[in-house]
């Protein structure tokens, strides 16, 4: 078995929910970041990065001035760089988990995050996160390692996925 185990699916599928609930059962030291929506009125309106100790910074917003745009998204990749990769490499130095959701298309705008998460799985730590369903040649990369077990998160895997990453994990 491979020491990186990554979520994939539609997007809404529930990896970043799936993900939460792991962690919360494990019982293990995780350090990284999560993506999250953030939402105005009911509409999603961008993103921010949050850190598993509670930092937070804007990942992308819809009208935000950048040269890195994902859809109607202006990636902040500084924001990805300052708070994001310093949470990878914490964890790469103090964890038993490295957490990332997600290896994504604004994530990867950014030269020193795919640093970071080749720093993480070429080490000896354990990678839990989510990457994107879509082709991209950075994140079909990342899938061909060897070290990497991609698995496929979908309405009716829910359990199975839960269970079979709980036992990977171990105790």
């Amino acid at each position: 078995m491979g020491r990186a185990c990554l979520l994939t699916g539609v997007p809404g599928v529930g990896k970043t929910s799936l993900l939460r609930e792991i962690l919360a059962e494990c019982g293990r030291s995780a350090g990284g970041f999560f993506t999250v929506e953030v939402r105005q009125s009911g509409e999603r309106v961008g993103f921010d990065v949050v850190t598993l100790t509670g930092e937070v910074a804007t990942l992308a917003r819809v009208g935000l001035r950048s040269p890195y745009r994902v859809g109607k998204y202006g990636v902040e990749v500084g924001s990805l760089e300052r708070v994001g990769v310093p949470a990878l490499s914490m964890a790469l130095g103090s964890c038993d988990i490295v957490v990332c959701d997600e290896i994504g298309r604004m994530e990867l705008e950014s030269i020193a995050f795919r640093e970071a998460m080749n720093a993480a799985l070429t080490s000896s730590k354990l990678v839990l996160g989510t990457i994107m369903l879509a082709p991209h040649p950075w994140a079909d990369w990342v899938k061909a390692q060897p070290q990497v077990m991609v698995v496929n998160l979908h309405r009716g895997n829910r359990q199975q996925v839960k269970q079979f990453v709980l036992e990977w994990l171990g105790p």
